[in-house]
Protein backbone atom coordinates (compact mmCIF):
# COMPACT_ATOMS: atom_id res chain seq x y z
CA UNK A 1 0.00 0.00 0.00
CA UNK A 2 1.17 3.41 -0.55
CA UNK A 3 1.43 6.27 1.53
CA UNK A 4 -0.38 9.22 1.05
CA UNK A 5 0.60 12.58 -0.52
CA UNK A 6 0.25 14.47 2.68
CA UNK A 7 1.46 17.60 0.54
CA UNK A 8 -1.49 17.80 -1.11
CA UNK A 9 -6.05 16.92 -1.55
CA UNK A 10 -8.37 17.40 -4.48
CA UNK A 11 -11.97 17.28 -4.09
CA UNK A 12 -14.48 17.56 -7.08
CA UNK A 13 -18.15 18.67 -7.64
CA UNK A 14 -21.07 19.39 -9.60
CA UNK A 15 -22.75 22.01 -9.10
CA UNK A 16 -25.82 22.91 -10.68
CA UNK A 17 -25.42 26.63 -11.70
CA UNK A 18 -24.07 28.42 -14.16
CA UNK A 19 -19.93 28.42 -14.40
CA UNK A 20 -19.67 32.70 -14.02
CA UNK A 21 -22.26 32.17 -10.77
CA UNK A 22 -19.79 29.42 -9.39
CA UNK A 23 -16.72 31.41 -10.09
CA UNK A 24 -18.29 34.94 -8.68
CA UNK A 25 -19.30 32.77 -5.38
CA UNK A 26 -15.72 32.72 -4.84
CA UNK A 27 -14.73 36.32 -6.11
CA UNK A 28 -16.62 38.59 -4.08
CA UNK A 29 -17.00 39.38 -0.15
CA UNK A 30 -20.52 39.39 -0.43
CA UNK A 31 -20.65 35.98 -2.12
CA UNK A 32 -17.94 34.49 -0.01
CA UNK A 33 -19.91 35.71 3.17
CA UNK A 34 -23.24 33.97 1.63
CA UNK A 35 -21.93 30.60 1.93
CA UNK A 36 -18.12 30.01 3.54
CA UNK A 37 -17.08 33.48 5.99
CA UNK A 38 -18.27 35.59 8.86
CA UNK A 39 -15.73 38.27 7.35
CA UNK A 40 -14.29 38.01 4.01
CA UNK A 41 -12.33 41.47 3.90
CA UNK A 42 -9.86 41.80 0.82
CA UNK A 43 -7.66 44.79 0.32
CA UNK A 44 -6.16 45.84 -3.40
CA UNK A 45 -2.48 46.22 -3.82
CA UNK A 46 -2.17 49.40 -2.51
CA UNK A 47 -4.46 48.93 0.77
CA UNK A 48 -7.69 50.25 -0.02
CA UNK A 49 -10.68 47.41 0.77
CA UNK A 50 -12.27 46.51 -2.03
CA UNK A 51 -16.51 46.84 -1.91
CA UNK A 52 -18.72 44.02 -1.33
CA UNK A 53 -19.57 43.30 -4.65
CA UNK A 54 -16.22 43.92 -6.15
CA UNK A 55 -14.22 41.07 -7.73
CA UNK A 56 -11.22 40.11 -6.27
CA UNK A 57 -7.67 40.95 -8.23
CA UNK A 58 -4.55 39.01 -8.51
CA UNK A 59 -2.00 40.45 -5.51
CA UNK A 60 -5.21 41.37 -3.23
CA UNK A 61 -4.72 40.56 0.53
CA UNK A 62 -7.57 39.12 2.50
CA UNK A 63 -8.47 38.65 6.15
CA UNK A 64 -11.44 35.86 6.63
CA UNK A 65 -13.30 34.99 9.57
CA UNK A 66 -15.72 32.25 10.31
CA UNK A 67 -18.76 31.51 12.23
CA UNK A 68 -18.56 29.61 15.48
CA UNK A 69 -14.53 30.87 15.59
CA UNK A 70 -13.40 33.74 17.50
CA UNK A 71 -11.74 37.06 15.75
CA UNK A 72 -8.13 35.20 16.77
CA UNK A 73 -8.58 32.81 14.05
CA UNK A 74 -8.40 35.02 11.30
CA UNK A 75 -6.70 33.66 8.18
CA UNK A 76 -4.51 35.78 6.14
CA UNK A 77 -3.03 35.35 2.70
CA UNK A 78 -2.95 36.58 -1.00
CA UNK A 79 -4.68 36.37 -4.04
CA UNK A 80 -2.19 34.26 -6.68
CA UNK A 81 -4.92 34.11 -9.72
CA UNK A 82 -8.51 35.13 -10.49
CA UNK A 83 -9.31 35.45 -14.19
CA UNK A 84 -12.54 36.31 -14.15
CA UNK A 85 -14.02 32.99 -15.28
CA UNK A 86 -12.55 29.55 -14.27
CA UNK A 87 -9.51 29.74 -12.03
CA UNK A 88 -9.01 30.95 -8.65
CA UNK A 89 -5.84 30.64 -6.40
CA UNK A 90 -4.93 32.09 -3.15
CA UNK A 91 -2.38 31.09 -0.34
CA UNK A 92 -4.13 29.87 2.87
CA UNK A 93 -2.23 31.12 5.63
CA UNK A 94 0.38 28.41 6.52
CA UNK A 95 -1.99 25.31 4.95
CA UNK A 96 -0.57 26.00 1.74
CA UNK A 97 -2.21 27.17 -1.62
CA UNK A 98 -5.94 26.47 -3.15
CA UNK A 99 -6.90 26.55 -6.57
CA UNK A 100 -10.52 26.35 -7.61
CA UNK A 101 -10.78 25.26 -11.33
CA UNK A 102 -14.13 25.52 -13.12
CA UNK A 103 -15.52 23.42 -15.93
CA UNK A 104 -18.66 23.71 -17.62
CA UNK A 105 -19.72 19.87 -18.07
CA UNK A 106 -23.22 21.09 -20.03
CA UNK A 107 -25.03 23.82 -19.86
CA UNK A 108 -25.93 24.96 -16.05
CA UNK A 109 -23.51 22.35 -14.51
CA UNK A 110 -20.11 23.29 -13.47
CA UNK A 111 -17.69 20.91 -12.21
CA UNK A 112 -15.68 22.02 -9.36
CA UNK A 113 -12.55 21.17 -8.33
CA UNK A 114 -10.50 22.15 -5.06
CA UNK A 115 -6.80 21.55 -4.88
CA UNK A 116 -4.78 22.15 -1.82
CA UNK A 117 -1.33 21.52 -2.53
CA UNK A 118 1.96 23.42 -0.61
CA UNK A 119 0.95 21.91 2.70
CA UNK A 120 3.62 21.55 5.01
CA UNK A 121 4.41 17.67 6.07
CA UNK A 122 5.04 17.39 9.21
CA UNK A 123 2.72 15.64 11.79
CA UNK A 124 0.78 19.02 12.98
CA UNK A 125 0.76 20.14 9.70
CA UNK A 126 -0.59 16.54 8.48
CA UNK A 127 -3.33 17.03 11.04
CA UNK A 128 -4.51 20.55 10.96
CA UNK A 129 -4.22 21.29 7.30
CA UNK A 130 -4.20 17.52 5.26
CA UNK A 131 -6.98 16.05 7.66
CA UNK A 132 -8.42 18.62 8.81
CA UNK A 133 -8.47 21.59 5.75
CA UNK A 134 -10.06 18.33 3.42
CA UNK A 135 -12.59 17.81 6.40
CA UNK A 136 -13.77 21.62 6.40
CA UNK A 137 -13.79 21.83 2.55
CA UNK A 138 -16.03 19.00 2.20
CA UNK A 139 -18.47 20.94 4.44
CA UNK A 140 -17.84 24.05 2.46
CA UNK A 141 -18.18 22.55 -1.22
CA UNK A 142 -21.48 21.48 0.11
CA UNK A 143 -22.75 24.55 1.46
CA UNK A 144 -21.49 26.18 -1.88
CA UNK A 145 -23.60 23.74 -3.64
CA UNK A 146 -26.70 23.93 -1.56
CA UNK A 147 -26.43 27.68 -1.81
CA UNK A 148 -26.13 28.02 -5.22
CA UNK A 149 -28.96 25.01 -5.82
CA UNK A 150 -31.61 26.26 -3.73
CA UNK A 151 -30.54 28.73 -0.98
CA UNK A 152 -30.03 27.45 1.93
CA UNK A 153 -27.17 27.66 4.51
CA UNK A 154 -26.18 24.92 6.13
CA UNK A 155 -23.44 26.91 8.66
CA UNK A 156 -24.14 27.05 12.19
CA UNK A 157 -23.94 30.90 12.69
CA UNK A 158 -25.29 30.10 16.39
CA UNK A 159 -22.19 31.18 18.32
CA UNK A 160 -23.32 29.26 21.97
CA UNK A 161 -22.50 25.84 19.90
CA UNK A 162 -19.12 25.37 18.93
CA UNK A 163 -16.81 22.17 17.77
CA UNK A 164 -19.08 21.25 14.99
CA UNK A 165 -18.26 20.56 11.36
CA UNK A 166 -20.60 23.33 10.29
CA UNK A 167 -18.60 26.56 11.37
Amino acid sequence: MSQPDWSKFSHKIYIYAAMQKVYDAWTTRANLESWFLRKAEFKSPDGKVRADNSPVQKGDTYEWLWHGHPDTTAEHGEVNEANGKDRFQFVFGKAGVVTVSLKETEPGITEMILVQDQIPTDDKSRYDYHVGCSTGWSFYEGNIKSILEGGIDLRNKNPAYTNVINS
